[in-house]
């Protein structure tokens, strides 16, 4: 039976946030291409996310709630002074900067962020408050790269981490998982919580390594938390190519049972269309059925542990039309709705899933033997 409804959280003041032209994400014009093309992370991406929930087939089961700014002591929830500091000066300049590679902040950026932040902070509030047991955060600039130091792969304030702080600030959460589908390793999410273990950040990214000085973490198995966090950092990098059968896997065989030995009270799902086949930012190979299913395990995995209760945050996700149908898909799974209201534009495409179950079994044996909860699973 599908749930009635799913409560969505959005602003206009988001599309502001204005990327640079050039190639790719590089902001570079060699002076021999004709036609540049829009940042990866551009506003249009995010406006069919917007009308596929508006017009789309899903449209009667979404109430529409409207976000707000986060005022500077909730971003320091997370975020260092000093860097907090840093952006307000950058904004301040009135100028075009880069921030990290690929990471730009011009005017309007600012306000993009921190309403993202707020927007994602009122979705969180609003469950706690127990207005709504599901909701979802439809923000940018992403954030699951922002670390509490610096800015990283597109993101400002991390905004999935800011809503997991004000959940164990609020007293009615103990503990938060974070599952991370994003086809990048949400680095900052981890590296905020490295060292608690009240947080269980799972990142399920394609295996892309460190990108440089402002994503020095790996994603690699054995970045699995230090201190009073060692274990509960997951990180589940996944073979290029890697498609639907190999994520399933991946999420029944390695995600659902550690959220399960966990305990969480409070689930978050951090979503990024980016591991979908045509992707330009990624070399996954997911497909609408198997955001579905993602949506449905989800589903699942509230229902038994956080009764319920689950914010899905926005992340990346490219492709200017599929990422949208992706979207739809997952949360057609998440609403329990029977069956497809939408065909696949992409129809069929193969996979081979060896490689990603042999990379799932190494990882789970790697967890069963250095991963302390999970020891002897």
């Amino acid at each position: 039976m599908a749930s009635s409804h799913l409560d969505v959280f959005w602003h206009d003041g988001m599309l502001r946030h204005d990327a640079v032209l050039g190639v790719f994400d590089s902001g570079y014009d060699p002076g021999f291409i004709d036609v540049l093309e829009k940042h990866p992370e551009n506003a249009d991406r995010v406006r069919n996310m917007l009308s596929i929930l508006r017009r789309g087939p899903i449209a009667p089961h979404i109430n529409w709630f409207t976000g707000r700014p986060a005022i500077i002591s909730e971003l320091l929830m997370f975020h260092t002074s000093e860097y907090i500091e840093k952006l307000v000066e950058a904004d301040k300049s009135g100028e075009m900067c880069e921030l990290a590679p690929g990471t730009f902040m011009s005017p309007g950026s600012w306000e993009a962020s921190l309403l993202a932040a707020g927007t994602t902070l009122s979705a969180m509030q609003h469950i706690l408050d127990s207005h709504g047991k599901m909701a979802y955060a439809l923000v940018r600039p992403p954030g699951h790269h922002a670390q509490p130091t610096q800015a990283d792969g597109y993101c400002f304030l991390n905004n999935a981490a800011l809503a997991v702080k004000l959940a164990l600030d609020s007293g009615s959460c103990s503990r938060v998982a974070v599952i991370d589908i994003d086809v990048h390793y949400g680095n900052g999410t981890a590296e905020g919580f490295y060292t608690s273990d009240k947080v269980l950040p799972v990142s399920l990214h394609m295996n892309h390594g460190s990108w440089g000085s402002s994503h020095p973490q790996k994603g690699s198995a054995d970045e699995i938390g230090v201190d009073v966090g060692l274990g509960y950092n997951l990180n589940v990098p996944l073979p290029n190519g890697t498609g639907d059968r190999g994520y399933e896997y991946a999420m029944t065989e390695l995600v659902v049972p550690a959220v399960r030995r966990f305990g969480p009270d409070m689930v978050v799902l951090v979503v990024g269309q980016d591991s979908s086949a045509f992707d330009p930012n990624g070399r996954q190979s997911l497909t609408m059925n198997r955001y579905r299913r993602i949506g449905q395990i989800m589903r699942g995995v509230a229902e038994e542990h956080s009764q319920g209760r689950l914010l899905m945050v926005q992340e990346g996700g490219y492709h200017v039309t599929y990422a949208a149908y992706c979207l739809h898909a997952m949360l057609e799974g998440v609403l329990k709705i029977p069956e497809p209201h939408l065909s696949d534009p992409i129809a069929y495409y193969p996979e081979e899933e060896a490689i990603a179950v042999a990379a799932v079994e190494s990882i789970k044996k790697y967890h069963s033997e250095f991963v302390p909860f999970l020891r002897g699973t």
